[in-house]
């Protein structure tokens, strides 16, 4: 497992508005975002999430051309970590990303990790949760997580 676990907004988001954020915890024990990430987070977080700084701020201001702030900062910082994961859920983000060289997943990801290492019994109680919130997953994307996570359709 990379020994850097990065995130951005929308995991957290997600995660918290279905009571789960600990999930990151129990699978990764530590989690780094940016300054960028915890204002757009706007909330308060445990102290398992450390908040890093990017140090390259051309690079991010590079990346925000292409996309938005939070998800730029999550990989400026990447590009300045070694070993490390970006959680991402936007498509454009990941593709940045990928052409970079960054490992990327996502929160579904998360998720099928948790399950396959047997933190969690089911990943269908999460998609279910998932499903009342503002988040869309499509019904192909809900299909593979469900297949990846050895779960009947």
């Amino acid at each position: 497992m990379p020994k850097v676990i990065i995130s951005d907004t929308s995991c957290l988001i997600i995660l918290t508005n279905i009571g789960e954020l600990d999930l990151l915890h129990r699978l990764y024990k530590t989690v780094i975002i940016t300054q960028d990430i915890l204002l757009e987070y706007g909330d308060n977080l445990p102290d398992w999430i450390e908040v890093r700084q990017v140090k390259d701020q051309y690079r991010q201001q590079l990346l925000e051309m292409q996309i938005d702030k939070g998800e730029a900062s999550a990989i400026a910082l990447a590009l300045e970590t070694g070993d490390n994961i970006v959680i991402l859920d936007d498509w454009k983000a990941r593709k940045v990303a990928e052409r970079l060289g960054i490992s990327v997943t996502g929160t579904l990801g998360v998720i099928i990790k948790a399950k396959n290492t047997g933190i969690i019994p089911s990943i269908k109680p999460f998609l279910d949760e998932i499903r009342e919130t503002n988040f869309r997953i499509s019904e192909e994307l809900e299909q593979i997580a469900l297949k990846e996570a050895n779960e009947k359709l």
